[in-house]
C-alpha cells in the first residue's frame, strides 16, 4: 500500500499510483459480490479480481520499499519509524473502528457479526491483531467486518524481515531473519517471493531496458495475458493443483492456498511494471494531482469498506437487484473513506512523531548525570 516515492520518473510514479488505486477498487468491487451485496455473477468478471488485485499490491509495496531504501538511504531507526507510522495510522484507528462497529451490531440487532467470539477477548484478539499476527502458520483470523486484514498479516512482516536483512550484519542478521522467518510461517514463506520480486524488479531497473514502441506493446501484452488469465478463469485449476500438490496434510494452506497462481499474476505485473516505467506515459503527469489525491487514501478504502458493506447490510433493508441501494452503499464508502483518511493516512505526520520519540535512541544514565540532565 505503499505510495511511489517522488525519486522516480514522474510519469511512472504516477502510473505506480493509479495502479495501486485501481487496485483497491478492484477489491472493493470483489467485496460488493462476496458480501451478497449483488447476484454472483452479475458483473462478469469483475468482482473476480479481487485476488489479482492484492497480488499488485504485494509487488508494488516490494519495489516501492525498495526503492524508498535505496534512494532515500534512511537509518534503521527512520526505516522504522515510517514503516511503523504507515501501517498503524491506518490500521489501529480503522481496526478499533471495526470492533465498536461490530460491538454495535451484536448490542442492537439480532445479528451476529463475523468473527464475532473476538469481542469477548478483546484483551486477547486487539493486540493479537495489532501485531499482524492472524496468518502466521495454521492461523486463520481477521477483525470482525474487516477481511482486507488478512493481507496486513503479511505486508507487516514483509517489511520486518527487508528492514532485518537490510540494516543487520554477519551472524546477527543470519539469527534473526532466521528466527522472524520461523515466526512467521508456511504460508507467508509461500507469499514471500511475490513480494520480493518487487523489490528485485527495482534493483534491476536502474537504467532502460526498452524503447518507448517495444516498452508500450509489452505493456499491452501485459494487459491482454491478465484479460486471458481472468477470462479463461485459470486460477481456479492452478489453486486446486497447488492444493493436491501440497504436501502437508496437517497445515492448512488458507489464505496462501492460491500461491501457484499467485506467482503467475506476480510475472505478469512484474511485466507490466518493467514496461510501464520505459513506455512514457507522459500523459499521466496531467492528472497527477488527481491520482496523488486520490492515492492517498488508498490504504483507507482497502482497509474501511469492508465495515461499510457489514454495517450497511445489518442496518438498511438491502435489495440485490437495487441500483439505487447499491449507488447508496458506494456513497456510503466514499464518504467513509474520505473522512477517515482525513484521520489516518492524512494525520500520518503524528503517528510518525510517535514512533520517532518512542524509537529515539536513549542516553545512558551516567552520561545524563553528568550533563545535569
Amino acid at each position: 500500500m505503499q505510495s511511489a516515492p517522488p525519486a522516480l520518473a514522474q510519469p511512472f510514479s504516477v502510473y505506480l499510483d493509479l495502479t495501486r488505486f485501481l487496485a483497491a477498487v478492484m477489491v472493493v468491487l470483489a467485496h460488493v459480490e462476496y458480501f451478497r451485496v449483488i447476484p454472483k455473477g452479475a458483473w462478469g468478471l469483475v468482482p473476480e479480481m479481487g485476488r489479482e488485485a492484492v497480488i499488485v499490491f504485494f509487488v508494488l509495496s516490494g519495489f516501492v520499499i525498495a526503492a524508498t531504501t535505496a534512494q532515500r538511504r534512511p537509518s534503521a531507526r527512520a526505516y522504522a519509524v515510517a514503516r511503523l507510522s504507515r501501517l498503524y495510522s491506518v490500521a489501529l484507528p480503522v481496526l478499533l473502528l471495526g470492533l465498536a462497529c461490530a460491538l454495535a451490531v451484536r448490542a442492537f440487532t439480532d445479528l451476529v457479526p463475523p468473527h464475532g467470539y473476538a469481542l469477548d477477548k478483546l484483551y486477547v484478539y486487539v493486540p493479537f491483531h495489532l501485531l499482524f499476527l492472524g496468518q502466521h502458520w495454521t492461523l486463520g483470523e481477521v477483525p470482525p467486518y474487516m477481511e482486507p486484514y488478512w493481507s496486513l498479516n503479511y505486508e507487516a512482516w514483509y517489511y520486518l524481515l527487508f528492514g532485518l536483512a537490510c540494516y543487520l550484519q554477519g551472524r546477527r542478521r543470519i539469527a534473526l531473519v532466521g528466527l522472524a522467518l520461523l515466526v512467521m510461517g508456511y504460508k507467508l514463506w509461500l507469499l514471500l517471493p511475490v513480494w520480493l520480486a518487487g523489490a528485485w524488479l527495482y534493483r534491476r531497473s536502474h537504467g532502460p531496458w526498452l524503447g518507448r514502441n517495444a516498452a508500450r506493446a509489452g505493456w499491452l501484452a501485459s494487459l491482454a495475458l491478465l484479460a486471458t488469465w481472468v477470462g479463461l478463469r485459470l486460477e481456479e485449476p492452478l489453486r486446486m493443483a497447488g492444493i493436491a500438490w501440497w504436501p502437508f496434510s496437517g497445515l492448512p494452506l488458507g489464505s496462501a492456498d492460491r500461491f501457484l497462481g499467485d506467482y503467475v499474476v506476480c510475472a505478469i505485473v512484474l511485466l507490466n511494471f518493467a514496461c510501464a516505467r520505459d513506455a512514457g506515459f507522459t500523459a499521466l503527469e496531467r492528472i497527477a494531482p488527481a491520482v496523488r489525491l486520490l492515492a492517498s487514501y488508498t490504504f483507507t478504502l482497502y482497509l474501511s469498506h469492508a465495515i461499510v458493506i457489514g454495517l450497511w447490510l445489518a442496518a438498511y433493508p438491502h435489495e440485490r437487484s437495487s441500483g439505487a441501494a447499491l449507488l447508496g452503499l458506494g456513497a456510503a464508502i466514499v464518504a467513509t473513506t474520505f473522512a477517515l483518511g482525513a484521520l489516518t493516512e492524512h494525520r500520518r505526520h503524528l503517528f510518525q512523531a510517535l514512533f520517532a520519540r518512542l524509537l529515539a535512541p536513549r542516553r545512558p544514565l551516567v552520561a545524563a548525570e553528568k550533563t545535569g540532565a
